[in-house]
């Protein structure tokens, strides 16, 4: 798995009616395809977050969105950045994942983490928790999902989970890629060094040098080379010459790039790879003005060369 430039749609609000929403998903993600993103991410949640929307704008529900873009692109690779673990019994997650690996011809993700808007969990009716009882349920939900992948049947009597010879068929690879996203220092990513593929950071430009650094100590302490563990960062991405600093609101500054594909590969460049990270996940913010086809593409086309692509 390679994750270097991978496109996020982070909302389905477009301006047009229901019958448009998901040809305009479509389009966004062919267009990505078509432009040389190697991935295609879309939010695991049921109701739109806080800062992009209202609660009531539209939300697909993530692995039903995938399974249909596998059959309208041919090479990009899916997945949800990421999958909350508290919305799904682990085995019905691994059954999931497996069915959009065949789907697809193997081009799934599996990213997953433990999931934290608590609205989704009170007015839906999953259980919150706190944040401790969150990571250890994904511990344990690891436990079941990572054999279930690899074919093996499994029998849990945990804490929070019970299974008996659990498994998934059929499979099309022996290996799904995992993601995980966050930067805690004491849980996520040393549970990244023991178990996944890649790292999703999502933390500010000024956090970025540190994150890597831990990561890469957390690889060294259990014997892994770090450079096996890829890693991205997830940047709002406002792709418009006339947008200026100032436009942009002040808590998310340290988290969006914006201007003209030029200027947006130049602070890429300074403020990501040059802090060691690997790639980015670029989210364009399509809520304010709707889809507008060809920016990606531009973009594209000037970030590329800078990511060695």
């Amino acid at each position: 798995m390679t994750i270097r430039l991978a496109l996020q749609i982070p909302n389905f609000s477009y301006g047009t009616g229901v019958s448009e929403l998901f040809p305009t998903v479509i389009a966004q993600a062919q267009e990505a395809e078509a432009a040389g993103f190697d991935s295609v991410f879309v939010m695991d949640h049921f109701y739109q977050l806080p800062g992009l929307g209202a609660p009531e704008e539209p939300m697909l529900e993530a692995y039903t969105a995938l399974g249909a873009l596998a059959t309208a692109t041919q090479r990009v690779q899916l997945g949800t950045l990421v999958t909350g673990n508290s919305y799904r019994n682990p085995t019905l997650l691994a059954k999931a994942i497996t069915t959009l690996d065949v789907i697809s011809q193997g081009r799934a993700i599996l990213g997953v983490g433990t999931g934290w808007f608590q609205l989704e969990h009170d007015s839906l009716g999953y259980e919150f928790g706190t944040f401790t009882d969150r990571f250890k349920k994904l511990d344990e939900s690891l436990e079941i999902i990572l054999p279930m992948l690899k074919g093996e049947r499994v029998t849990v009597d945990g804490q929070y989970y019970t299974t008996h010879e659990a498994f998934a068929n059929p499979r099309f690879r022996e290996h799904i890629p995992l993601m995980i996203g966050g930067t805690g220092e004491k849980k996520t990513i040393p549970l990244a060094a023991r178990h996944f593929d890649h790292l999703n950071l999502v933390c500010g430009f000024d956090e970025l040098a540190r994150k890597i650094e831990v990561t890469n100590k957390r690889c060294e302490d259990i014997g892994r080379d770090p450079s096996t563990l890829e890693t991205s960062m997830l940047v709002f991405a406002i792709i418009d010459e006339n947008v200026t600093e100032d436009f942009i609101p002040a808590d998310v500054k340290q988290r969006a790039v914006y201007g003209s594909p030029e200027q947006i590969t130049e602070q890429i460049t300074t403020k990501v790879l040059d802090a060691g990270v690997d790639g980015v996940v670029l989210s364009p913010v399509t809520n304010l003005d709707g889809y507008h086809p060809g920016r990606v593409t531009a973009l594209a086309e000037v970030l590329r060369p800078a990511l060695g692509l």
